[in-house]
């Protein structure tokens, strides 16, 4: 799938926008891609601009211009999540990505193409979502990951480890990451959009990477800028590769796998931050997110400091209701 190729120019532009100067990665733009592509060819059905019979994977985006997407309805957007709900079976999570797509291509050619007067979409509602606080592990789970590490590739596991649980990596940072990202008592992160950021390391993983760095300086590498690599083909280690490692390491440490991953011990890194101390704006540089309110998520898990609050309260220490003389007098009689 090339959408350089495939798509029509109106969506081509919007694509190379968010490859170029967005910053966005290859793999997101090509979901836009997908996204659009679909309701293009829910538009065209929707209109009657197609064979009634045909196969909605079947039809043609080619033809797609600004006539097409300028006369859009609400009613046309909630048709086509309705669609996705009732024949694709896409929950709300799934439909609200793609009514993010649709907002997204919208505004562009509102703000920036400057093709559209005005946005039809921009009181476009999404999908309900359920809050759900994200899972993590206590901090003696977490030691008890790090004392599971063992065996063939012990020291590049428990220095990747070391990192989840202590800089909060998304695993695409991590496995990006050069020798040269390394700089003392810092680390060069490369995040989402391609934005920079450093993060400084405390003890535990200046020692975990000073022992890998020993044992990768022995290596014959393909791949001589890659931090991380396989030991058996000596290029940069895969997603697939580090996923692998986290869940053999989590099972041997006697926790439940299925449960949890490279990006729970992300949220991991941040729940332990938050209880000790670190405060939730300086929490959101640590992790690279845009927004604080993606970060704010972290301030609802469970922690001491809710409990103290409970403990605080006065009346917390009244032992006991005083029954009303009326209640007394019936536990009498009864």
């Amino acid at each position: 799938m090339d959408y350089r190729t495939e798509a029509p120019p109106i969506l081509r532009d919007f694509l190379v926008y968010h490859e170029t100067i967005q910053g966005h990665s290859r793999k997101t733009v090509d979901e836009y891609y997908l996204d659009l592509r679909n309701f293009f060819r829910f538009l065209k059905q929707n209109k009657n601009l197609i064979p009634k019979d045909m196969p909605l994977d079947d039809v043609s985006i080619d033809d797609a211009d600004l006539a097409l997407v300028r006369d859009v309805t609400l009613t046309d957007i909630y048709s086509y999540m309705n669609y996705l709900s009732r024949d694709r079976g896409l929950n709300n999570a799934s439909r609200a990505r793609k009514v993010a797509t649709i907002r997204s291509f919208y505004k562009y050619l509102t703000n920036k193409a400057k093709l559209l007067d005005t946005n039809p979409v921009q009181d476009l509602d999404s999908p309900r979502l359920k809050k759900s606080l994200p899972k993590y592990l206590n901090l003696d789970e977490s030691l008890e990951l790090l004392d599971s590490v063992d065996g063939k590739n012990s020291t590049r596991d428990y220095c990747i480890l070391t990192l989840f649980l202590n800089c909060g990596l998304r695993i695409s940072e991590l496995v990006s990451l050069n020798k040269t990202d390394v700089r003392v008592d810092q680390l060069r992160v490369l995040g989402k959009g391609n934005k920079e950021r450093m993060l400084y390391l405390n003890d535990a993983c200046q020692r975990a990477l000073e022992d890998w760095l020993t044992e990768r300086d022995t290596l014959t590498l393909v791949d001589q800028n890659a931090l991380f690599v396989t030991l058996q083909n000596r290029r940069r280690i895969s997603t697939a590769a580090v996923h692998k490692l986290v869940k053999k390491h989590l099972a041997a440490a006697g926790l439940d796998s299925s449960q949890y991953s490279s990006h729970k011990l992300r949220h991991t890194a941040a729940t332990l931050m938050l209880q000790n101390g670190v405060d939730v704006r300086t929490l959101q540089e640590v992790l690279g997110h845009d927004h604080l309110n993606t970060t704010q998520i972290y301030t609802h898990v469970d922690n001491e400091d809710l409990r103290t609050a409970a403990r605080a309260n006065p009346l917390g220490r009244v032992k006991q209701r005083k029954k009303p003389k009326n209640e007394e007098n019936m536990d009498n009689e009864g």
